[in-house]
């Protein structure tokens, strides 16, 4: 793989929110998903309490994809960094408390609140007291995605798949990060679009993997809208209607119906690109199939691609798909 470019500066929308225990209301968003005991053993956590937490991570065991987006929903509290420690300095030897910590101290260097360099040496400790736990590489990758060279990023993302070659987020991230790379040859042919289809081929055929050329394309629409290159407004841009790209919408959409995993933890992600993708390329009656699975489980991303309100922009396009609402 060749090297990275450097990053391309856009704006995010901010995503973090102190979660509610219960589901999300309507307009809001919970990055929870359709977890309840993780939406317990966060707001048990806010109140200070970090047994259920515990509790949560010994039984999530080494189910990698789950574990990570548990301790990345959980290092989103504002004060999980202060509960971690807390935690880790009662059990030192605790992999649970390391990673969290780990994760949480990551996320406030990636908000300007914590020397990289610290998060980084945490990151480091989790994982010398877990060799085979990925997540602590993930958050890693996560600081490498906007502010690691280029060989952190492929470095991280390599020890990460060394530890699970399937890695749901870890995947993601990279995608997103390859999108930013120019163009150098026809809009089709972006070398992001080849990675995710190659890792989509390598992959298991029932491996939610199959739907990350559907992430790369919403990617690298951000990329190319961000930088004017296409307008807007999703549905206004040819982007989603090329042999490439309609070859790739009908392969997610297929996957999904034939190979639907109910228990992925991040299937919502994965739903959520695919309505995304399927209205912005005028396919209401497939994305609405997606938006009654979907629920109340919106996601930000990629509704908030290029700088517009996810919510607002995911009504608009249910609307369109399901007059009557769900």
């Amino acid at each position: 793989m060749s090297p990275l470019p450097p990053l391309l500066v856009a704006r995010r929308v901010r995503t973090d929110r102190p979660g509610p225990a219960a589901p999300a209301a309507p307009g809001a968003y919970d990055d929870a998903l359709d977890d309840p005991e993780l939406r317990a053993a966060r707001a048990a956590l806010v109140q200070g309490r970090r047994q259920a937490a515990r509790s949560l991570l010994l039984h999530t065991g080494d189910d990698w994809d789950r574990r990570g987006h548990r301790l990345t929903v959980l290092a989103r509290e504002p004060y999980a960094a202060a509960w971690a420690w807390d935690w880790l300095r009662t059990e030192p030897a605790d992999a649970d408390a390391a990673a969290l910590l780990a994760l949480a101290r990551v996320r406030l260097a990636l908000r300007g609140r914590e020397d990289p360099g610290r998060a980084r040496e945490t990151c480091a400790k989790a994982a010398a007291l877990a060799p085979g736990d990925p997540t602590p590489w993930l958050g890693l990758l996560r600081l490498a995605r906007t502010q690691g060279a280029e060989g952190e990023v492929l470095d991280a993302f390599a020890e990460v798949r060394r530890r699970h070659p399937e890695h749901h987020h870890a995947h993601h991230l990279l995608v997103a990060r390859l999108a930013e790379r120019p163009s150098g040859g026809r809009v089709e042919s972006h070398e992001v679009y080849d990675f995710a289809e190659a890792a989509a081929g390598a992959a298991p055929a029932d491996s939610p993997l199959a739907v990350l050329p559907v992430v790369a394309l919403a990617e690298r629409y951000r990329v190319l809208a961000a930088t004017g290159l296409a307008p807007a407004d999703p549905a206004a841009s040819g982007h989603w209607t090329g042999p490439r790209a309609r070859r790739i919408l009908r392969a997610g959409f297929d996957w999904w119906l034939e190979w639907e995993h109910d228990e992925h933890p991040r299937r919502h992600i994965d739903l959520n690109h695919l309505a995304f993708a399927l209205s912005a390329a005028g396919r209401p009656a497939e994305a609405a199939v997606l938006f009654r699975r979907i629920g109340p489980h919106a996601t930000r991303a990629p509704w908030c691609y290029p700088h517009r309100d996810p919510w607002a922009a995911f009504r608009a396009a249910r609307a369109h798909a399901l007059p009557v609402p769900v």
